[in-house]
């Protein structure tokens, strides 16, 4: 629990998340971020897509407080639709309410929601909204219970660190679900902190909504959970169209190969854009599994092994004299 706030206490650093803008790619983001463009992201995708494995894409950004910066994502989130189709590529969009405005106005973000899906469902182009922390949870199944009065191309996330989980994946079980352990820093009045509750419960939600849900998406890199699925899978006779693996881009890519291989629906998690510090720190606090995962191929040459540990000396001295103030 210690390593996991130290992670998310980094992902709330506005200096490092600065810095990482400015640095990030020459430290080897590249890695875990499939390009800052469009158009490197398209390429990133068909090339996933040669794989037998599709993807969801997110334009990187969160908690927004200006109109026009939300307004702005809302119209890169339309490119990358446009993209999709133009390309025809196998992917579709997952994207974050507060990047569209919901910390701004609740009918503004609905409104730049509605523009989003419209066009997607024109494409038949599925959007995933991504659940964030707690203070967001219920705001954003508002705006999936009012979008889906009018398109039936959107599902969204249960995160099994939350109380409420299963009474969630019940209300929602006729929708195409994502389902992972939670990565935001929440209160014990609300989640669990045992590592071990939130595995059991991840895993028994998963096992509800295989045999009762629409669509399930597993979004895990632990092979023992992986390893579960595909035994009771088997047990329980569940077709295999009924559900995905999923993981995120640059990591444990011979097993994403694997399992697409196998014969397995894969979707991977495919990240752009310049604001990927707090999505990746998020992805560390999770999983402190994941940074083991990752750094072969973040510092695989010698140049960019001398920068990172030249930049982590000056970010982890900065952060230390700021937590003695």
């Amino acid at each position: 629990m210690l390593l996991k706030n130290f992670f998310i206490g980094l992902s709330q650093n506005q200096l490092l998340n600065s810095l990482a803008q400015k640095y990030g790619f020459k430290l080897g983001a590249q890695s875990v971020v499939a390009g800052t463009n469009i158009e490197e992201m398209i390429e990133s995708v068909k090339e996933l897509n040669t794989y037998g494995i599709s993807c969801t894409i997110d334009n990187l950004g969160e908690f927004v407080y200006e109109k026009e910066e939300a307004t702005k994502a809302k119209k890169q989130i339309l490119d990358v639709i446009e993209a999709i189709k133009v390309n025809n590529v196998d992917a579709h969009i997952s994207l974050k309410p507060t990047q569209l405005g919901l910390d701004i106005d609740y009918d503004f973000c609905l409104s730049n929601l509605q523009e989003i899906v419209a066009k997607a469902d024109s494409y038949d182009i599925f959007i995933n909204f991504d659940m964030e922390d707690y203070g967001h949870l219920q705001p954003s199944f508002d705006l999936i219970d009012e979008l889906s009065k009018e398109h039936d191309n959107i599902g969204t996330v249960i995160q099994a660190y939350f109380f409420r989980a299963e009474e969630d994946i019940q209300k929602y079980k006729d929708y195409r679900l994502r389902l992972v352990k939670g990565a935001y820093k929440e209160s014990e009045a609300v989640a669990y902190q045992d590592k071990r509750v939130i595995d059991s419960n991840l895993v028994a939600l998963i096992e509800y909504h295989l045999l009762n849900g629409k669509f399930t998406s597993i979004a895990t890199h632990d092979h023992n959970i992986i390893n579960h699925v595909k035994r009771f899978v088997a047990e329980n006779n569940i077709s295999k169209e009924k559900f995905e693996f999923q993981m995120l881009y640059g990591f444990r890519k011979e097993l994403q190969h694997e399992l697409a291989k196998e014969g397995y629906n894969f979707c991977t998690y495919v990240p752009f854009g310049t604001d990927w510090y707090g999505y990746f720190m998020r992805r560390l606090a999770e999983r402190p599994q994941n940074l083991n995962l990752i750094a072969k191929q973040v510092f695989n040459k010698k140049t960019n092994t001398m920068i990172g540990i030249g930049v982590g000396a000056f970010l982890l001295g900065r952060l230390s004299k700021r937590n003695k103030k």
